[in-house]
């Protein structure tokens, strides 16, 4: 536990201004499971696809990453450099369970609140006249409060902003504290490596590293058509949140941009029946989902990711608003003669809808209200049935072509 800039758990500095807390949960999937399985404390856990499927690490436990293990990696690099670790495929019903119960403990603390990610969440804690308890003692009591209710850890930033909390969440792994006191931001930011900072990517850090740009104190300093070179329009963005002076609000944005549904197969898939099966299925997963959202939209957009890594993308707009996937699968394969060739090896299928519009609007296409009637009527009844007996306990008949692959 570090507070910098001045005082000390048992002696804090009265603290005055914004105070924004970023709370990281550790390792979060394989911290589940560890919390599960008993037995697996202290061992290496992986949660990820298996190498034989082209899989990727999605979490590693703290023990895996001694080995270097680390999300986004390729499965069968994770399994080469820690070959004693236990694999987990994951089960994010039960990830989303246990974060749920986390953000209520947060809610206890502030209504500020803004989940950014399912173990990710800004709390604003700024003292008032009616709150005058130090963001320190409430970092720490939500540490304590998720360890000991839930069984799992969060490491915790305090800052005047956002981008200060967060850099100082990633300072101490894990169960870590780092408190960054008003006026010390740049002192604090200044001697970080650059990549310690959101926003800068592994192309934007080789940029700045040509230029001799390490140091976000380097960066904050930097000449204005540089960062203009690497940053482009947010090169004023940048500068301010190297500074630390970047402020914006913690505010829980719960509108519903677009809704996606894709799939990566173990082997490429190369005839066009498989493929079409494929976008219905995704097709399928989007319906439900815009339903129970009880959103409908105008755009729909088809996703291809090809065997050479190419993503092949278009999209197409609809006369009225839809969340019938009855009624844009069809154009979803149009849009598949636009970008594909058959024979050409698929890797990976997605399908999403956007630019929702009110609830209220028309959401069927069909000129015949009786056929219309009847797909809604198909679709509400196999919703209900999915709802009660699970995703699996009703199958269509075009998602047994591709199951399995």
């Amino acid at each position: 536990m570090t507070i910098f800039g001045g005082g000390t758990p048992s002696s804090l500095v009265p603290w005055s201004g914004p105070a924004i807390l970023l709370v990281d949960l550790d390792a979060f999937f394989a911290s589940v499971e560890q919390m599960d399985h008993p037995e697996w404390k202290g061992q290496p856990v992986i949660v990820g696809g298996p190498s034989s499927e082209r899989g990727v690490v999605s979490t590693a436990s703290y023990e895996a990453r001694r080995f270097g293990v680390h999300s986004a990696m390729p499965s069968a690099q994770a399994e080469r450099m820690c070959p004693q670790a236990i694999w987990v495929r994951g089960n994010h019903a039960r990830y989303k369970e246990v974060s749920q119960t986390i953000m209520g403990i947060l809610g206890d603390e502030t209504p500020h609140l803004q989940q950014v990610s399912i173990d990710e969440a800004f709390l604003d804690v700024s003292t008032t006249r009616h709150n005058t308890e130090h963001p320190y003692n409430v970092a720490a009591r939500i540490q304590q409060r998720v360890r000991t209710e839930v069984g799992v850890t969060c490491s915790v930033g305090i800052g005047s902003t956002k981008t200060v909390a967060k850099v100082a969440s990633d300072r101490e792994k894990p169960s870590g504290l780092t408190c960054v006191m008003p006026g010390s931001e740049q002192a604090f930011l200044a001697p970080l490596p650059i990549r310690a900072l959101s926003g800068v990517g592994a192309a934007s850090e080789a940029e700045l590293r040509k230029f001799g740009i390490q140091t976000l104190g380097q960066l904050a300093q930097a000449e204005e058509s540089l960062l203009k070179r690497v940053f482009g329009k947010n090169a004023g963005l940048m500068r301010q949140r190297a500074l630390g002076g970047e402020q914006s609000p913690v505010a829980a944005d719960r509108t519903v941009k677009s809704v996606s549904h894709e799939t990566s197969f173990a082997q490429d898939i190369t005839c066009r029946e498989d493929v079409r099966a494929a976008i219905a299925t995704m097709a399928t997963g989007v319906g439900r989902r815009l339903r129970k959202k009880g959103l409908a939209g105008t755009t729909v957009s088809l996703k291809l990711r090809l065997g050479d890594r190419q993503i092949k993308q278009a999209q197409t707009t609809l006369d009225a608003p839809t969340n019938n996937e009855r009624a844009f699968t069809g154009l979803l394969y149009d849009l598949l003669d636009q970008v594909w060739a058959e024979g050409t090896p698929v890797r990976l299928v997605g399908v999403g809808v956007s630019n929702f519009e009110a609830p209220g609007a028309q959401l069927n296409l069909f000129a015949n209200e009786a056929a219309g009637q009847r797909d809604h009527n198909l679709l509400t009844a196999a919703d209900a049935i999915k709802d009660k007996f699970g995703e699996s306990a009703l199958t269509f008949g075009h998602e047994w072509r591709t199951k399995g692959k």
